[in-house]
C-alpha cells in the first residue's frame, strides 16, 4: 500500500507533514524567521524534550494520535512565536495558516479560537484536573489531588524547558497579562474550571451544586492553578535552572495547599462521611497541625520580607549618603578646577 493510499483523506498534505520529523525542521525554520536562530535552536531542544516526555508517559499512544498531537503542538508553537514577536493583536489566524502551510479551516479544527492557540494546553489541563479530583483515592482530599496534578504538570514543564527555555517565559507572561483578549479568555476558562469542579464536588457530597460549599471549594482549588502560573513569573528572575524553578513553584503550591486544607477539611469530612468521635478528633489534630505549618510558613515569609525591606532601606540610605557626600565635595572640586 502506498503512503498516499494510507493517508487520511481529511488531512491536508502539509498538515500530514507537520507531525513528522520533516515537520520539525520546517517549524524550526519558521520560528527562526520570527525570533532568530538562537531562539529557534532553543525551541527545537524544548520540542525534543517535550516529545520524549510525552512518549514516556503516553505509552499507549498510537502513531496517528502522536502525529495529531505533534501537529497541534507545532501549529501552536509557530503561533506563539508570531504572537510574541509581532504582538498578539497584530497576528491574524489566516497569517498563521499561511505561515505553516495549511488552510484556516485546519487551524480551527485543532483550535476553536485564536486565544486557544496561546492557551494550547488549557482544555487538556482541565480534563486532567477534573479526573484527578473525581478519581482520587478514598481518604485523599481534593486539595491533595489538585496539587498532585499540578506538580505533574510542573515536572513536565521543567523537563521540557531544560536549561535554555527560561528566558522566553517573561516575554510570554507579559503578552498574556497585557493582552485584553487573552485575559478575557482566561476568565472564561477559569469559569469553566470552577463549574466543572463544583459539579464533581457537589456530586460527591450529595449537595446542590448551587450551594456555597462546593462553589467556594472549587474556586479555592482553581486558585492553586493561578498561583502556579503567578509563581512561575515571580520566581523566574530568582532561579537559574528549570529544576530550581520547579522546586520553588512546587514549594509555593505546598504552602498554599496547607492553607486551603485548613479551611476545606470540614468539606472533605462531609464527602468522606466521617462521623465517629475518634475520626473527628483525628481530623481536628490534622487541622491543627496544618494550621501550625501555615503559621510557621507565614512567619518565615514575614521574616524574609522584613529582611528584604531592611536591605532596600539600607541601599537607599547609602545612596542618599553618597549623594550628600558628592554635594559636599562639589565646591572643593570646582575650586580646584579654577586654580
Amino acid at each position: 500500500m502506498t503512503a498516499d493510499a494510507d493517508r487520511d483523506p481529511e488531512i491536508e498534505p502539509d498538515e500530514e507533514s507537520l507531525g513528522s520529523d520533516e515537520g520539525r525542521g520546517r517549524i524550526r525554520q519558521l520560528v527562526e524567521q520570527e525570533l532568530g536562530e538562537e531562539w529557534a535552536q532553543r525551541f527545537s531542544a524544548v520540542w525534543q524534550r517535550l516529545d520524549e516526555w510525552d512518549l514516556r508517559h503516553n505509552i499507549s499512544e498510537g502513531l496517528r494520535e502522536r502525529k495529531k498531537r505533534l501537529t497541534r503542538q507545532r501549529i501552536s508553537d509557530v503561533a506563539t512565536a508570531m504572537f510574541v514577536a509581532r504582538g498578539y493583536d497584530n497576528v491574524k489566524v489566516s497569517e498563521i495558516a499561511e505561515k505553516v502551510g495549511v488552510s484556516e479551516k485546519t487551524i480551527y479544527n485543532y483550535f476553536p479560537t485564536k486565544e486557544s492557540l496561546a492557551y494550547d494546553d488549557a482544555d487538556q489541563q482541565l480534563m486532567r484536573l477534573a479526573a484527578a479530583v473525581r478519581d482520587r483515592p478514598a481518604g485523599s482530599s481534593p486539595t491533595a489531588a489538585v496539587v498532585g496534578c499540578l506538580k505533574q504538570d510542573m515536572a513536565r514543564f521543567g523537563a521540557a524547558l531544560g536549561e535554555g527555555g527560561l528566558d522566553f517565559l517573561p516575554a510570554f507572561g507579559r503578552m498574556m497579562r497585557e493582552t485584553p483578549a487573552l485575559r478575557a479568555a482566561w476568565g472564561e476558562h477559569r469559569h469553566t474550571m470552577v463549574e466543572t469542579l463544583t459539579a464533581i464536588l457537589a456530586d460527591e457530597a450529595g449537595v446542590d451544586p448551587r450551594d456555597p460549599e462546593p462553589i467556594s471549594a472549587a474556586r479555592a482549588l482553581v486558585s492553586l492553578l493561578e498561583l502556579m502560573f503567578d509563581a512561575q513569573m515571580r520566581h523566574i528572575g530568582e532561579t537559574t535552572t528549570a529544576a530550581e524553578l520547579v522546586a520553588v513553584v512546587t514549594a509555593d503550591l505546598d504552602r498554599a495547599a496547607r492553607l486551603l486544607d485548613t479551611g476545606l477539611w470540614s468539606f472533605h469530612l462531609m464527602v468522606e462521611g466521617r462521623k465517629t468521635k475518634d475520626q473527628l478528633r483525628d481530623a481536628a489534630i490534622a487541622a491543627e497541625q496544618a494550621r501550625q505549618q501555615v503559621m510557621s510558613a507565614l512567619r518565615d515569609a514575614k521574616a524574609a520580607f522584613r529582611r528584604a525591606h531592611r536591605e532596600i532601606h539600607e541601599l537607599q540610605r547609602a545612596a542618599v549618603q553618597e549623594k550628600r557626600q558628592q554635594a559636599r565635595e562639589a565646591p572643593r572640586l570646582r575650586g580646584r578646577g579654577r586654580s
